[in-house]
């Protein structure tokens, strides 16, 4: 272990001697898109893998009761594996990244280095109604954090590295690098210079690249545009676009719902077997809201509906269009319900995958309700990738990624207007009821959620505790005028603590509220600290956050603070003091 840890310490002795940080950053955003790239290839091939192992003998014409028992199982399993033998968390992919980015320096536990792969796994290829792509950023994002720690990087660094980790993911997953670039800066904002830029670049392309060798060209089948855009179909497109918002608005709702259902309930168990009979259930009447749901995506980009009766009880009504519409009506208000389920079930899984499903069949929907009531006749296939951007828009609030990934992932950048109308109008229309996205709203209710805002990162990342100044000499209440003068003149600050001998804080005394009895002699044995002293306001403890103790320094217009524990005098905290820290580490922070 002595010769192991003496040859790493060597190694990293080299690497800062012959490589200066902006090459090795270089290296390690390739590296980090080569193992994200595998992630994505071992996440996908083990869901297909599982898939094709439960459900290859179904016959579409007929349904199958295991639909109610799969996803029931496969949320046990992973509950086994989180309890049993991880005995932590997982957490799920997009917010871990975000919390770590706003108060965890960037750090991320080393079992998200596989444990994401696994119990995802295990979620979606039972049946859970979920995506793969917030797993494969939390997996790459847990590499990325580990390598950065493990090289001695600076929390700047590290965020670098986690960025290009989930940008890798998403050009994995979707075969689409330059949405995935568009997706960090949107998503997880981070800045964009020419240090962070090459970087992003360089993960994107190489996590593209591996995912293409093993997993193939498309994700989603390319489609023939056959009307591009028409200025005459532009009211079409941004009635898609509110239509797709007032969805989003009920996905985010449901979610947030669901999610804090779950929350309050103790009994794991319990929450289990709520949560995997209701996805059971579901999925027994509705079998295409089982898994990620992209066969039923590729069906409605080309602008049939069999995936809503494949499987299922209905078959037989799938010429009837009454049935078709209120089906499309229910699938598309259930996988809503399915997704949030899984996810407070035990789940593990991503939010990309659901959007992009219920866009689908809200798009069709629509086109096909104008097309059958005679009202317009609209290209189905073109109305389902504008439904696919107004969810991705509305529900991520992302509407510049939604843009760029529906357009590269479909070939569609012949709609590109369409698509711009789509995602901007939903975006608008979502927040006029949700400020916060699915991704953004637990970190933004607990006061979290930093990564939009650089002040408050920064500010998140000094502590208290390393700020306090100690150098106030001290009285006791009890003690003269007289007393108070010998510590005045020995001390180089205007104010003196007061306590006692147990070291409670019971107030001070500022200098200046006394220069003007402090010559006069007859007064030091007559008058005590007790009648000069005063209780300032407010106090400050030693864990509090930095972010509240500058509202404390703004509210008021006192130089320095003191700081309290439990009663107890520790020191004072200055506002000349936080405000160099917090220039020095935002010039850190802040430095190419």
């Amino acid at each position: 272990m002595t010769v192991f840890s003496s040859l790493i310490k060597r190694i990293l002795i080299w690497r800062v001697r012959n490589i200066n940080d902006r090459k090795f950053i270089m290296f390690l955003s390739v590296v980090v898109g080569i193992i994200v790239g595998f992630a994505a290839v071992i996440i996908k091939n083990s869901v297909h893998f599982i898939q094709s192992l439960l459900t290859s003998d179904f016959g579409d014409q007929y349904h199958n009761y295991m639909y109610f028992a799969y996803p029931a199982i496969g949320i046990l399993l992973v509950y086994i594996f989180t309890k049993q033998i991880l005995k932590r968390p997982v957490g799920h992919g997009i917010p871990t990244t975000l919390y770590a980015i706003s108060k965890d320096n960037g750090k991320i536990k080393r079992h998200n280095m596989f444990s994401s792969i696994i119990t995802s796994a295990l979620t979606v290829g039972f049946g859970g109604s979920v995506g793969l792509e917030g797993p494969t950023v939390a997996t790459g994002a847990a590499w990325g954090s580990n390598i950065g720690r493990f090289f001695h990087l600076n929390y700047r660094q590290v965020t670098l590295l986690l960025a290009c980790a989930g940008a890798g993911a998403m050009s994995a997953i979707f075969k689409a690098p330059i949405a995935a670039i568009v997706f960090i800066l949107e998503v997880i904002m981070l800045d964009l210079t020419i240090a962070s830029l090459l970087p992003l670049l360089f993960a994107s392309v190489t996590a593209a690249i591996t995912s293409y060798l093993f997993l193939g060209m498309d994700v989603l089948y390319p489609i023939e545009i056959t009307e591009k855009f028409i200025i005459g179909q532009v009211p079409y497109y941004i009635l898609l676009g509110i239509f797709a918002g007032l969805v989003s608005v009920y996905f985010t709702r449901v979610y947030k719902s669901v999610q804090q259902w779950f929350d309050k309930q103790s009994n794991s168990f319990y929450k289990w077997l709520i949560g995997g009979s209701a996805l059971g259930l579901l999925i027994f009447f509705f079998p295409s809201l089982y898994g990620e749901g992209y066969e039923a995506i590729n069906g409605c980009l080309h602008g049939t509906n069999e995936h809503l009766f494949n499987n299922s009880l209905f078959y037989s009504l799938k010429d009837n269009m009454f049935w078709v519409f209120s089906i499309f009506a229910l699938v598309i208000i259930f996988k809503a319900v399915a997704t949030s389920v899984t996810f407070g079930a035990g789940g593990v899984g991503g939010i990309f995958a659901p959007t992009l499903f219920i866009g689908a069949n809200t798009g069709l929907l629509f086109a096909k309700l104008f097309s059958y009531f005679g009202l317009k006749e609209l290209s189905h296939s073109n109305f389902a990738l504008i439904g696919m951007v107004g969810l991705i828009s509305g529900v991520l609030h992302a509407p510049l990624t939604a843009i760029f990934l529906i357009a590269e992932i479909t070939g569609g950048s012949g709609l590109i207007l369409p698509l711009m109308i789509g995602a901007s109008v939903s975006f608008a229309t979502t927040r006029l009821f949700e400020k916060y996205s699915v991704y953004t709203y637990q970190l933004a209710r607990r006061g979290e959620l930093f990564t939009h805002d650089k002040d408050k990162v920064v500010l998140s990342m000094l502590k208290v505790s390393n700020l306090i100044e100690t150098n106030f000499l001290t009285i006791c209440q009890e003690a003269t005028l007289g007393d108070l003068v010998k510590v005045i003149a020995k001390s180089k600050r205007n104010i003196v603590p007061v306590i006692d001998g147990d070291q409670t804080f019971l107030g001070v005394v500022f200098i200046n509220d006394v220069r003007e009895i402090m010559f006069e002699r007859e007064k030091y044995d007559s008058v005590f600290v007790n009648e000069l002293m005063f209780m300032p306001s407010p106090f400050v403890s030693p864990d509090e956050s930095m972010e509240d103790v500058a509202k404390k320094f703004k509210m008021t217009s006192h130089y320095n603070l003191p700081v309290i524990d439990n009663g107890k005098y520790v020191g004072f905290v200055s506002r000349a003091n936080v405000f160099s820290a917090y220039r020095n580490l935002l010039k850190k922070f802040s430095e190419d």
